[in-house]
């Protein structure tokens, strides 16, 4: 196999089996050369899965993947150099400090990032002399994150990089991710974190049962998950008298002792807010009780599409 021009990763009919259970089941997913993607899911999605078998950890049970242009089950060395891991789990480096960690992961390489900068970058400056034994989980997080970047990789893997992680350090963390696509790396960053994906990814894709649901922009998601708008009100009968359903879908709800809430998903929010007002002013409103027009956040289209996924089993 060879590099595309645009393609970094390249995965068709993924899937990959734990006796009759499908951990990772008919996964496609395209990553370009230079972008963040974030790969995201709850917990036994199949995001960690995923990653193990693009580094060659891992062998699949079908489909053909691509990595760098290569088929991850060769593990050529020369393609392990042009790759950053860091995994899920905290790696143990013995009796060593933090320094000597670094440089010695750093001397694998031709061209690694030098040892007291890339320390800066984690924010482990001040205990760089420190052993790695004496460290927190979060500041051993950290560490974990300067040996899988060490190298400059053309493809850096983060497995859950801001796990465990204070406020300030996740920041320095992001702050690492947007370093490396400056020099022109690609990233596959799988998180938790949906503010962390809404600050970092280019494109995001969405799993859950190991099954790929979406891939997109965060605005090609939310459209994705429903409608590029949701228009919520209070207190108005039966709006879909109103709002046809080539115009959006109504959806209302009535709590216990309070007015019914009516949400609206629409592509068409002029046409829908054209037809509301005259329909609260006939039911003598002369404002519309407790409207609100928004796009849907990511992390509004991760839990629809994740509830939809759950409602299939």
């Amino acid at each position: 196999m060879t590099v595309t021009d645009d393609l970094h990763i390249d995965v068709h009919g993924l899937r990959k089996m734990y006796g009759d259970f499908p951990a990772v089941d008919s996964v496609d997913m395209q990553v370009r050369k230079g972008e963040v993607f974030a790969l995201l899911g709850p917990n036994g999605a199949g995001k960690t899965t995923t990653v193990e078998v693009l580094v060659g950890v891992r062998d699949r049970s079908a489909g053909t993947v691509a990595v760098l242009g290569e088929d991850p089950r060769r593990d050529a060395r020369s393609w392990r150099n042009r790759l950053g891991v860091v995994p899920q789990n905290t790696g143990d480096y013995l009796d060593l400090t933090v320094r000597e960690v670094v440089s010695h992961f750093g001397s694998f390489y031709s061209d690694p990032i030098p040892t007291d900068e890339l320390i800066s970058m984690v924010g482990l400056t001040s205990k760089a002399r420190a052993k790695t034994t004496s460290l927190s989980g979060g500041q051993r997080r950290r560490l974990d994150v300067a040996v899988g970047v060490v190298g400059r990789p053309e493809l850096v893997f983060l497995d859950e990089p801001t796990t465990g992680l204070d406020p300030e350090a996740r920041r320095e963390a992001w702050d690492l991710v947007n370093y490396f696509r400056e020099l022109g790396a690609t990233t596959v960053l799988t998180t938790h974190y949906l503010d962390e994906a809404e600050a970092l990814a280019d494109r995001a894709g969405i799993i859950a049962a190991g099954k790929m649901l979406t891939v997109g922009t965060i605005a090609e998601l939310g459209r994705t998950a429903g409608a590029a708008t949701l228009i919520s009100l209070t207190g108005l009968p039966q709006v879909e008298r109103v709002i046809p359903r080539e115009l959006g879908l109504v959806e209302t709800t009535r709590p216990d002792d309070r007015a019914p809430i009516t949400t609206i998903s629409t592509d068409h929010a002029t046409e829908v807010l054209s037809r509301l007002i005259p329909y609260a002013r006939e039911h003598g409103c002369h404002e519309i009780p407790g409207l609100s027009v928004h796009r849907p956040t990511l992390e509004d289209t991760y839990l629809r599409l994740i509830q939809r996924e759950d409602a299939k089993r």
